[in-house]
C-alpha cells in the first residue's frame, strides 16, 4: 500500500512538473515533415526562449524552460537553418502555451491549448545562407477596410509577386487599422509575395478591450505568434519587439512607446548568446526618435536599450508608425554609449498617407506621405555585419529616388524668389546634393527643413478644383527633413533650360534626376 501511495505521489509530482516546465528538442528535420523522427538528430547550442528566459540546447539538442499559464515557447533560429512556414507563408518557430486560452474579447484570441505536451520540439531545416542577402521591409500596411486591403494588394504586393533572391520579408507593425478581423485578409495579400514573412505588432493591431499591456496582443498572437522574438540570418541578429505600451502608464489612456520589465529581461538574455561582432537589427513600430519634440517614447527605456547594445559595435534599428521617412543618428549626448552613432531608420510606409490622394491607373490612391515621400517599401542589403538601404517607390522605376520641383516658366533677366527644390527621399542633412543648368558647372544645393512644394501643389489642387475628384483629399503637409533648394538662373537665353540633379546618400550611392524650366521675355 505504501509503495502504491509513493507511486501516486511521484506521478502527481511529475505531472505538476510537466505543466510548469516545457522541455523538448531542437532537431534537424531532414525529411521536412515538421516532426522529430527517430533517426533525426538534435542540434546543440541553439537558443530557445519562453519570452523572458533564454537557454541553449545541450549536446542532444534538448532544452528545458519554466512556463506558467501564458507563455509562448520559441526557437531563435540560428544561421544556416530555416524554419517551416504555414499556408500563409508565416514562419512557424513557436508553440503557444495558454491552457485556458485568451480572455473573452471583441476579436478572437487564442483557443485553449490544454495540457502541455511531453515534448515541445522545434524543427530546423538545413539551409545555405549567404552572408550577403537582402530583406524586404514594409512599414504600416494599415488597411481599415477590405477595399484598402485590395489597395495594398494591387498597389504594393502585385509588383513584388514572385520576387527572387530575397529570403524573407518583415512588416513593421500596424498590419491592419484597428479591425483585427482584417488580419487574415492581410495575410492572404502578403502571401502572394511568395517568401517567408515575419510580422511585428503596432498600435493599431492591439486588443483595446483589455487594459493590460501583457494581454493587449492576444489576437495578434493567435495569428502571428509571439510579439517579441528573435532570429539569425548570416551575420545578422534580428530582434523584433513590441514597443507599444497600452494603456499609457502615465494616465491609463492611449499608448506610449517603450518596454515592460519582462521585455528587457528577454532582450538582455537574448543578447548574451549573440556574437559581439554580428550586426544587431532591432525592429520596432514606434520610433526611438521623437519628431517635433513630442514625448512619444519613454526616455529611460531608450537609454536602457542603448545600454544593452553598448558592447555591439554594429547596430541598426527600424521603425514605421509616423507615415513619413527619416533617418536619425543617436550620439552620446542622446544616450548612445559608443563613439560610432547609432542609425535609426524610420521607414516610409506602404500605406502612405492613409490611402489618400488621386487614383492611379490601377484606381489605387497614390497616397504620397506628408513629407513628400511617395508610398513604398525598403530593401535592406546585408553583407556580413554591414548594410545599405534602398527605398523603392511603389509603381516607379528603382532609380526614382528624388522629386524635383521648379517653376515651369520664369521671366528672363529678372531676379526671382522661386527656386529649384529636390526632395531626396533617403537623404539626410549633410548629404551632398548638386545641381547644374544646361551641362554647366555643378553647384551645391542648400539643405533646408521646410514643406515640400510639390506636395503642397498636389494637396491644394483638391482645394482649388471646382469639381470633386475621385479619391480623398491628402493630409496637410508637414516639414520634410530631406529637402534641398537651389536658385533659378534667369540671365540666360529665352527658351527651355535643363536641370540636372546629382545626390549621394549615406551609403555612398549616387542618384540622379532631371527636370527643366523655361525662360520667357517679361510681359509688361
Amino acid at each position: 500500500m505504501k509503495i502504491l501511495f509513493t507511486k501516486c505521489v511521484l506521478c502527481f509530482s511529475l505531472n505538476l512538473l510537466a505543466q510548469t516546465t516545457a522541455m523538448g528538442y531542437v532537431f534537424e528535420d531532414t525529411n521536412e515533415n515538421g516532426k522529430k523522427d527517430r533517426r533525426e538528430q538534435g542540434i546543440a547550442e541553439v537558443a530557445v526562449t519562453n519570452g523572458i528566459k533564454v537557454v541553449l540546447t545541450n549536446q542532444e539538442g534538448k532544452y528545458e524552460l519554466p512556463v506558467g499559464e501564458d507563455n509562448i515557447i520559441s526557437v531563435i533560429k540560428p544561421s544556416g537553418y530555416k524554419v517551416g512556414i504555414n499556408e500563409g507563408n508565416l514562419p512557424q518557430f513557436f508553440y503557444i502555451h495558454k491552457p485556458n486560452g485568451s480572455p473573452d474579447l471583441k476579436f478572437k484570441g487564442v483557443e485553449p491549448t490544454g495540457i502541455l505536451p511531453n515534448s515541445v520540439d522545434f524543427a530546423l531545416i538545413s539551409s545555405e545562407e549567404k552572408e550577403d542577402f537582402t530583406a524586404l521591409i514594409f512599414g504600416d500596411p494599415q488597411p481599415y477596410t477590405q477595399q484598402q486591403v485590395n489597395y495594398f494588394a494591387e498597389g504594393i504586393v502585385a509588383e513584388l509577386e514572385g520576387i527572387e533572391k530575397v529570403p524573407f520579408g518583415l512588416s513593421l507593425g500596424d498590419l491592419v487599422g484597428d479591425d483585427l478581423d482584417l488580419f487574415n485578409p492581410y495575410i492572404k495579400a502578403v502571401k502572394n509575395v511568395s517568401i517567408p514573412w515575419y510580422n511585428l505588432l503596432g498600435n493599431h493591431d492591439i486588443n483595446f478591450d483589455l487594459e493590460n499591456d501583457t494581454l493587449s496582443d492576444e489576437t495578434y498572437e493567435a495569428h502571428f505568434g509571439p510579439a517579441n522574438y528573435a532570429f539569425n540570418y548570416g551575420k545578422v541578429h534580428f530582434l523584433v519587439l513590441d514597443d507599444v505600451l497600452y494603456p499609457d502608464p502615465r494616465d491609463g489612456k492611449g499608448y506610449w512607446g517603450g518596454f515592460r520589465e519582462d521585455q528587457f529581461q528577454f532582450i538582455e538574455n537574448d543578447l548574451k548568446h549573440v556574437t559581439k561582432d554580428h550586426l544587431i537589427v532591432v525592429a520596432l513600430h514606434i520610433p526611438l526618435s521623437e519628431p517635433d519634440g513630442r514625448d512619444t517614447f519613454r526616455d529611460e527605456d531608450r537609454e536602457r536599450l542603448f545600454k544593452l547594445l553598448k558592447y555591439f559595435p554594429n547596430t541598426l534599428s527600424l521603425s514605421a508608425h509616423t507615415h513619413i521617412q527619416r533617418q536619425d543618428f543617436f550620439q552620446k549626448e542622446e544616450g548612445w554609449q559608443q563613439d560610432k552613432p547609432h542609425h535609426h531608420y524610420n521607414v516610409g510606409t506602404t500605406f502612405g498617407d492613409w490611402y489618400s490622394g488621386k487614383l492611379d491607373e490601377k484606381n489605387v490612391p497614390i497616397s504620397t506621405m506628408r513629407d513628400g515621400t511617395p508610398k513604398g517599401y525598403a530593401f535592406i542589403n546585408f553583407d556580413g555585419n554591414e548594410y545599405s538601404i534602398d527605398y523603392k517607390v511603389a509603381g516607379k522605376p528603382a532609380d526614382y529616388q528624388m522629386e524635383v520641383f521648379a517653376s515651369k516658366v520664369v521671366a528672363k533677366g529678372r531676379g526671382t524668389k522661386a527656386g529649384i527644390y529636390v526632395n531626396f527621399f533617403m537623404g539626410t542633412e549633410g548629404d551632398e546634393v548638386l545641381y547644374r543648368i544646361d551641362d554647366g558647372e555643378w553647384k551645391e544645393m542648400q539643405y533646408m527643413e521646410d514643406y515640400d512644394p510639390s506636395y503642397i501643389e498636389m494637396v491644394y489642387e483638391w482645394d482649388s478644383t471646382e469639381e470633386l475628384m475621385p479619391g480623398r483629399r491628402s493630409s496637410n503637409p508637414i516639414i520634410s527633413e530631406h529637402l534641398w533648394r537651389g536658385n533659378i538662373p534667369t540671365k540666360l537665353e529665352a527658351g527651355e533650360h535643363s536641370i540636372e540633379i546629382k545626390a549621394a546618400d549615406i551609403f555612398e550611392k549616387t542618384h540622379t534626376a532631371k527636370s527643366s524650366y523655361r525662360l520667357a521675355e517679361p510681359v509688361e
